[in-house]
């Protein structure tokens, strides 16, 4: 089996950081309400409401039960470290754009009630995943995207619900997945790129169909 490089392993301790850290805080919360018996659902995003306007920095880091944890922590972690390590030039402007902008939108244009959960960044990083590596042409990224889609292309049902007063915010879902979509296009002259080729000129002394006279043949 062939040994990971040092740069490799400091790559992929790098890319986990950001994600780590997130769901520590989020397990934190949960336990804290698991043990106090309180909810934290207000810290969530009640749109259109002074209320829930501080939803969009907390909503993501509250959830409902450890199920509702759980459920979001595997993908967000994928997903997250994803980002991190292939697109780790642009990755956090990503991810804190994601964050921002998945909530304000929900804040703007979601149903009256609280909406909580980490959902709507997972959709969000799936979506720029998918987009950025088919949008860059380029096969590495390409991969990644296919291999999304193979194992998150389900979550494509959380955006259309079969009706509208369903117990998760399929906003949350919807406008994740158009802010992933939006910042895959914005930054596609960004970070990692297609390789160019650049075939190295031969140097003549004369043009080819330029022939001396000595060198002519009678």
């Amino acid at each position: 089996m062939t040994k990971l490089s040092d740069i490799e392993l400091k790559k992929i301790k790098t890319a986990i950081i950001i994600p780590v850290f997130f769901l520590i805080i989020t397990f934190s919360l949960k336990l804290l309400e698991s043990l106090e018996g309180f909810s934290f659902v207000e810290w969530g995003i009640k749109p259109l409401s002074l209320a829930g306007l501080s939803g969009i920095i907390l909503a993501p880091v509250v959830h409902s039960d450890w199920d509702h944890f759980f459920a979001n922590a595997v993908p967000l972690f994928v997903l997250g470290t994803a980002l991190f390590y292939f697109y780790r030039g642009i990755a956090i402007k990503v991810f804190v754009l994601i964050y921002l902008l998945t909530g304000l939108w929900v804040w703007l244009g979601g149903r009256d009630a609280w909406h909580i959960g980490a959902s709507g960044v997972i959709y969000g990083l799936a979506a720029f995943l998918i987009v950025g590596g088919f949008i860059r042409n380029y096969i590495p990224l390409m991969a990644i995207s296919l291999m999304v889609i193979f194992l998150y292309g389900g979550m494509i049902w959380g955006i259309f619900p079969v009706k509208w007063d369903v117990p998760y915010s399929w906003e949350s879902h919807l406008w994740g997945t158009v802010a992933g979509a939006v910042l895959a296009v914005i930054y596609r002259k960004k970070g990692p790129q297609k390789p160019v080729k650049n075939w190295p000129d031969e140097d003549y002394d004369y043009p080819f169909w330029e022939v001396e006279d000595n060198d002519k043949v009678n």
